[in-house]
């Protein structure tokens, strides 16, 4: 991996990938370089507007690229439904659940889930339940092409999900409650890997995290709730410590397409998990329990209604 970088990415001629919250930063970032690679790429986003937006932008960088938008609200599953009923592709090759909110005030989605565990989460889950034959339908391609790419973040180290209160109904702090979202990314790519195996199937689940990377989630939250103190100071760290969101998107985009990446791998940058190209990264132990996987899992289906019908045969 040392001195990884997009010029390395293979050819993805042929492909097709599905990219959520492609209208800016990181996702933006895979997206375009996934089209400046060959593939077809379908930005998913929630904002019809941003994502028009977020197209012709990448035709002015990528002329000849292949880039459609679908419009996708991930805090709302019938949403979700929509967009995978909708999209046209039989095959699907790769699918980068990259969307997410962070450190949000206390809120719910549309189908009553707390906001980010709902969006960032639950969303997912759905999405790529519902996704889950197209990409089966593609792994006739060289083993292990097809891949399953979940974005989540160091900031999982704050804590571990609790199976009792998924929705943070006893207590809510916003960090605290967005890292449990990123430890249930991980805890999903590493039930996800296991089921796929278990299937015999050629598709492969990894995860990915940007490090600290210059995009607006980091004042997202404060700007929701008008406090301006705290929106600047996380703008300023932006500036100062932060990597770009090139730099931010090239783990995801390792994990998406480098040779021999393997099931439930975790890629972060190398330099303290912070900045740097990408290499294997720390996980906490608890992202790796099988039982509380096998929980999360189960109630993932039981609230969203998706199950993962074809890896149960």
């Amino acid at each position: 991996m040392s001195g990884w970088s997009a010029h390395d990415i293979p050819d993805q001629g042929g492909r097709t990938a599905v990219v959520t919250g492609a209208n800016s930063g990181l996702g933006y970032v895979t997206a375009r370089e996934l089209a400046r690679k060959g593939a077809r790429v379908v930005l998913a986003c929630r904002s019809e507007t941003r994502g028009r937006e977020a197209v012709r932008r990448l035709r002015e960088e990528v002329p000849a690229a292949k880039a459609e938008l679908r419009r996708l609200d991930l805090g709302y599953l019938a949403s979700v439904r929509e967009f995978a009923d909708a999209l046209p592709y039989d095959r699907l090759d790769l699918l980068v659940n990259n969307a997410g909110v962070m450190a949000m005030p206390y809120g719910t989605t549309a189908d009553g889930f707390e906001t980010q565990f709902g969006v960032n989460h639950l969303g997912h889950f759905a999405l790529t339940g519902l996704l889950l034959p197209a990409l089966l339908a593609a792994a006739d391609r060289p083993a292990g092409a097809t891949r399953v790419v979940t974005v989540s973040s160091m900031v999982h180290l704050l804590g571990n999900i609790d199976p009792d209160d998924l929705n943070s109904e006893r207590t809510y702090r916003r960090w605290i409650a967005y890292g449990r979202t990123k430890t249930a990314n991980l805890l999903f790519t590493h039930e996800l890997a296991r089921r796929l195996t278990a299937a015999g199937a050629e598709v492969v689940a990894a995860a990915a995290h940007p490090g600290y990377a210059a995009t607006n989630l980091q004042t997202a939250g404060p700007r929701a709730e008008g406090r301006r103190v705290a929106e600047r100071l996380m703008a300023l760290g932006n500036r100062v410590f932060a990597q770009s969101a090139e730099a931010g998107a090239l783990p995801a985009l390792y994990a998406a397409t480098a040779p021999g990446v393997r099931p439930d791998s975790f890629t972060g940058p190398s330099l303290a998990m912070w900045r740097g190209a990408p290499a294997p990264s720390r996980r906490a132990p608890w992202t790796l329990d099988d039982r509380v996987g096998e929980r999360l899992w189960a109630a993932s289906e039981r609230l969203t209604g998706v199950s993962y019908e074809a890896l149960k045969g």
